[in-house]
C-alpha cells in the first residue's frame, strides 16, 4: 500500500467517526470542535470532510437533524416530544426551519401529510403528456410520460397523503408555461420550485440549475462542481430521483463520451430535448459541452 493511498484509507475512516460523533451529539458540534476530534486543522478538516462526504459539516449536521426530526414525529407522543428528541433546545428555533426542512408545518408532517395540498394539471405537448402540480411553496412535480393516468399515479403515489386538487382552469395556465418552455426553450422558464430531497440531491439539483441551455456536461463534471468528485455514481442517482423535469435540466448531463445514458423520462425525450436547445447560444458563447468551474474556486476558506 502507498503512502498516499493509505493516508486516503485514513481519512476516510476519520471522517466515518466523526459522521457518527455528529449523529449521536446532543447539539450539532462546531467546526473547532470536530477538526480537532480529527486531529487536523479546521481548513484541511472542512476540505476532507467535504472530499469525502459532498457535504460540508454544517449541511452533513443539518441533513442528520431533519432526517432525525422526520423519525421522531412519526413515533413520539407529541410534536414537542418530537423536537426536543431530535435535539432542538426549543420549539421556536425548530419552528423558524420547519416549513424548509419539512414542506409543512410539523402538526401536518405528524398527520402524514393530510393537510397539504398539492394542485395539479395535465396537458400535452410534443414529448407527450405532461403533469405540473405545485404546493404552497412552489411546483413541485414535473412529470412526461405517455400515459396521463399513469402520471396522475405518479403524483399519488409521490404525496400519497396530500390532499390532491385538478381541474383548475387557472393552474392549467401554468402548465402552458412549461410546455411552452418545452416547445421553445429559448423563452426560458422562471418559476418559484418546492424542490424537496436530500441535502446531498439537493446541491446536485441546484448544480443541475446553473447549467446553460444549449450545454451539456458530465456527470463527473458535477460531481467535480459539488466539491465531491468521488460521487459520480450519486450524481447519476440525484438525476433519476429528479421529479422537476425540465425545470431541473437533468438532461443536459452526459456520459464522458457524450453520450445520453439513462433518462427518468425516457432516451429519446432527453435526445428531443437536447436537440432543441442545441441552437441556443449560452453565455459563454460555446455551443457544445463546457466545462463547470469547481465551487469555491478561487476563493479562501468555506464556511463549516
Amino acid at each position: 500500500m502507498t503512502i498516499q493511498t493509505s493516508a486516503a484509507a485514513q481519512h476516510a475512516q476519520t471522517i466515518a467517526d466523526i459522521c457518527r460523533f455528529i449523529e449521536t451529539a446532543d447539539t450539532p458540534p462546531n467546526l473547532d470542535e470536530l477538526a480537532a476530534r480529527a486531529g487536523l486543522s479546521p481548513w484541511y478538516f472542512h476540505r476532507v470532510f467535504k472530499a469525502q462526504t459532498g457535504l460540508t459539516p454544517k449541511a452533513y449536521a443539518a441533513a442528520h437533524r431533519a432526517r432525525r426530526i422526520r423519525s421522531e414525529l412519526k413515533r413520539s407522543n407529541t410534536v414537542t416530544d418530537a423536537i426536543l428528541n431530535a435535539g432542538y433546545n426549543s420549539n421556536s428555533r425548530f419552528y423558524e426551519k420547519s416549513n424548509k426542512i419539512l414542506g409543512m408545518t410539523p402538526s401536518d408532517y405528524r398527520a402524514g401529510g393530510a393537510n397539504t395540498e398539492i394542485r395539479f394539471a395535465i396537458g400535452e405537448c410534443s414529448l407527450g403528456s405532461i403533469l405540473v402540480a405545485s404546493s404552497d411553496r412552489g411546483v413541485c412535480a414535473i412529470f412526461l410520460g405517455d400515459d396521463p393516468d399513469v402520471l396522475v399515479h405518479d403524483l399519488q403515489d409521490r404525496f400519497p397523503h396530500a390532499n390532491l386538487i385538478g381541474g383548475e382552469s387557472q393552474f392549467e395556465q401554468l402548465v402552458a408555461k412549461v410546455v411552452g418552455f418545452i416547445e421553445a426553450p429559448a423563452i426560458g422558464l422562471d418559476l418559484p420550485l418546492d424542490i424537496r430531497g436530500t441535502a446531498f440531491q439537493q446541491r446536485i439539483w441546484n448544480a443541475l440549475m446553473k447549467i446553460p441551455a444549449g450545454t451539456t456536461v458530465s456527470y463527473t463534471d458535477i460531481a467535480n462542481r459539488i466539491g465531491a468528485p468521488k460521487s459520480v455514481r450519486a450524481v447519476a442517482q440525484a438525476c433519476a430521483a429528479n421529479s422537476l423535469a425540465v425545470a431541473i435540466p437533468c438532461h443536459r448531463v452526459v456520459r464522458n463520451d457524450g453520450g445520453l445514458s439513462g433518462y427518468r423520462w425516457g432516451v429519446e425525450r432527453k435526445r428531443a430535448l437536447q436537440e432543441r436547445e442545441s441552437g441556443i447560444t449560452p453565455l459563454s458563447g460555446e455551443k457544445h459541452k463546457i466545462p463547470l468551474p469547481i465551487e469555491g474556486e478561487g476563493k479562501g476558506g468555506g464556511g463549516i
